[in-house]
Parts: C-alpha cells; structure tokens; sequence
C-alpha cells in the first residue's frame, strides 16, 4: 500500500491567487469534499505555512467516520500546498498536496495523494481481503480520485 498514489489535473478558469485562497481554506474542505465534513486551523496556526497544523473530520458511505491531524509540509505561495495526515500514530498514513500553474486568466491544478508510510482504512480493507487486495486498493485509488474532482469543481464554484 505504501506509495499507491492517485493524480487529477483540472484546468479551472479561476485565477491563480483566487485557486490559492480557497485550496488553503482548510475549513471549506467540509464544504467541498464528499468525505472530508470540518477542517479547522489549530494550535494557535490561523493559515498556510510550514508546519501549521489542523484538524480535519471525514464521514465515509459506508458510515465510518475519522478524526485526522494534518501537517503542512508545503506552503509556496501561490502554487504548491501539501499535508500529512495522522490518525494517532507516529507516521502519517496519507500525503495531500496541490500543485498551482497560471495560465492567465486559468490555472491549472494538480493535486495527488499518496498512501503511506502510516496504516490507514485503505491498509486495513487490503489485509482484511488480501485475496482482493489489488481491487480494493485501486477501487479506493478511483475513488479518492473521483472525490478530489468534485472538491475542485465545488471549490471553485465557491469562488
């Protein structure tokens, strides 16, 4: 599982310095997102920069619910913006990052996310099936995909 990555690029025609607001409004994710329901700056962090924190919740359609900490690990202003995610554990199960391109008036967004090194729910399904593994990881990988493309047409909707 460690590695599994999935990739969207999406050319919006939103300006470069508006894509970077909303992408860094860590609260409007539980606008956005079909899975992630709050985001919140914490300890005393109130936006982007190295090693900020925040708080994020996501609600599943099976039902399963988590409560995340994210650490920025990128904040160039305006075109990258990545985090680690942590459920408890030492090691982040997750990396999400943005990638911002002006193209005048568009921009061109790219964001990804990686799975690992840390356990996750995907990990979890994965051993639960290991006979499956290889469709349960890329069924999640499709699916995160097509949850990311909806976050960026409702964020930029928003805007």
């Amino acid at each position: 599982m460690t590695g599994a990555t999935v990739e969207v690029q999406v050319l919006v025609g939103v300006r470069v310095a508006e894509v970077w607001r909303a992408i860094t409004d860590v609260a409007g994710y539980g606008r956005w997102s079909p899975e992630c329901v709050y985001g919140a700056w914490v300890d005393g962090a109130d936006g982007p920069a190295e090693g900020a924190w925040f708080e994020a919740r996501n609600e599943f359609a099976d039902g399963f619910k988590t409560e995340v900490q994210c650490r920025v690990t990128v904040a160039e202003e305006p075109s990258r913006f990545g985090w680690d995610v942590f459920g408890g554990e030492e090691l982040p199960f997750a990396h999400w990052e943005y990638e911002l391109v002006a193209r005048g008036e568009e921009t061109l967004i790219r964001q990804w996310f990686t799975h690992g090194p840390g356990d996750s729910g995907m990990r979890f399904g994965v051993l639960a099936d290991p006979g499956r593994a290889e469709e349960t990881k890329q069924r999640r990988l499709d699916e995160l995909g097509r949850n990311m493309e909806l976050t960026i047409a409702a964020m930029v909707k928003s805007v």
